[in-house]
């Protein structure tokens, strides 16, 4: 660039150092930035709300944290996963205000899924808090395992299944699991029940936290990319009654997310 002797813009200036911030942390909440940059708490609120409005971060709900928008920087590792969460998020703050019960959003990795991100601090039930983002959740064992498990290819499907297998296991486990997972399919959504006998992560866990969730799957040309769930205590509610109050709102939630995506990656 030429350069000229013109006097800086000094809070471009400060706004770019923000920007830049973020971007390299990946997220950073606003102690953070002040931390990093020395800036004034009330100025660096500014500088956060005027490049999210402009598209340039967004502010996730589960730790409101500001992360880099996938829209300015689409080619980064992992970039469909942060853009799932991006759109999913402001989903989320809807789906709060039509459901009584925190949710999740997680997508698939080798052996989980783990959460990228949830409305459970806006609920404020500090019975079922959920996450936090970077949680890893069964396939097995976990509604939200299971809404991708039981959607995706077959080839990717067996391929899961196969690194979760204990080796002892003498085929019962296996058709139970098929068993569970066509059960899902036809019903179009998932439960954690029935309960599952090999030992993976979260084994214990659903069998003793007084929780059960539905989940269902968040679609992109026709293969699952995430699974969305509803995640409740059963001494307050039972299966039945969530079903018929909130499946179809987290239905119409994980489509909307489903057809934001697709509109964006219809080209790609």
């Amino acid at each position: 660039m030429i350069e000229r002797k013109v006097k800086m813009v000094r809070a471009l200036e400060r706004g770019l150092q923000v920007l830049a911030e973020i971007e390299r942390r990946q997220g950073a909440n606003l102690h953070e930035l002040h931390l990093a940059l020395g800036l004034p708490k009330a100025t660096l609120l500014r500088m956060v709300v005027t490049l999210g409005k402009h598209g340039h971060i967004w502010q996730r709900l589960a730790d409101g944290a500001f992360l880099p928008s996938y829209v300015r920087a689409p080619y980064r590792p992992d970039a469909l996963h942060q853009r799932i969460a991006e759109v999913a998020s402001r989903h989320l703050v809807r789906l709060s205000e039509q459901v009584a019960w925190p949710s999740v959003i997680a997508v698939p990795r080798l052996d989980h899924v783990e959460i990228v991100e949830t409305n459970s601090a806006l609920l404020r039930l500090d019975a079922i808090t959920l996450g936090p983002v970077g949680s890893r959740l069964s396939y097995i064992h976990t509604s939200t395992g299971r809404a991708y498990l039981a959607f995706c290819d077959v080839g990717e499907r067996e391929a899961i299944i196969e690194r979760l297998c204990p080796a002892d296991d003498d085929g019962s486990g296996r058709m139970l699991l098929d068993e569970a997972l066509a059960e899902t399919r036809a019903r179009g959504y998932a439960l954690r029940e029935p309960f599952h006998p090999w030992p993976d992560r979260d084994w214990q866990a659903v069998r003793q936290d007084g929780r059960r969730s539905i989940a269902v799957p968040v679609m992109l040309r026709g293969k699952p990319v995430a699974a969305l769930n509803v995640t409740w205590l059963v001494r307050r509610t039972d299966t039945d009654t969530v079903v018929g109050r909130y499946l179809n709102v987290l239905k119409r939630t994980a489509e909307t997310v489903s057809a934001e995506l697709t509109a964006e990656y219809a080209v790609a």
